[in-house]
Order: C-alpha cells, then structure tokens, then sequence
C-alpha cells in the first residue's frame, strides 16, 4: 500500500501533467520529442541548438518536454 500511495503522489506534479498532455494530444511526436531531448541532453542545449538552427529557449522546451513525457511514461507505466 505504501508504494501505491507513493505512486499516486508521482502524477500531482507539472512535469507528469505536461507529459500526459504532450502524450495524449500529440502521439505520433512521442518518440521524436523523446529523440530529441535524448539529442539534447548528450550535445547540451547551446551546441544543439546551433546545429539545428533553433534558439537556446526553443531547444530547452524541447528538452523539458522530452523529459516530461519520459516522466509520464515511467509513472503511468508503473501504475
């Protein structure tokens, strides 16, 4: 029982909000927001951004978006 509680309190935050959201409203871009973010994450915000052409702050909503979505997938898939 306490891990079902300690669970239930993962999905009361922002980050599994928006990852059920990105998830639900745009599911065939789950796997490239993840992609990318993963991109992100290995080359950092700035060198991705150059070599994408994006801005600093459109490439960390990706970053936040991927990591969000991920979230989501691990809580809800251990529920």
């Amino acid at each position: 029982m306490a891990d079902r509680d300690f669970l239930d309190t993962l999905t009361d935050t922002s980050l599994y909000s928006i990852g059920a959201y990105f998830t639900d409203a745009h599911p065939d871009l789950v796997d490239d927001v993840i992609r990318q973010s993963e991109e992100i994450e290995r080359d950092g915000l700035t060198t991705w951004a150059e070599t994408q052409h994006s801005t600093v702050e459109q490439t960390y909503q990706t970053l936040m978006t991927g990591l969000a979505v991920r979230y989501y997938n691990a809580v809800a898939g251990s529920a």
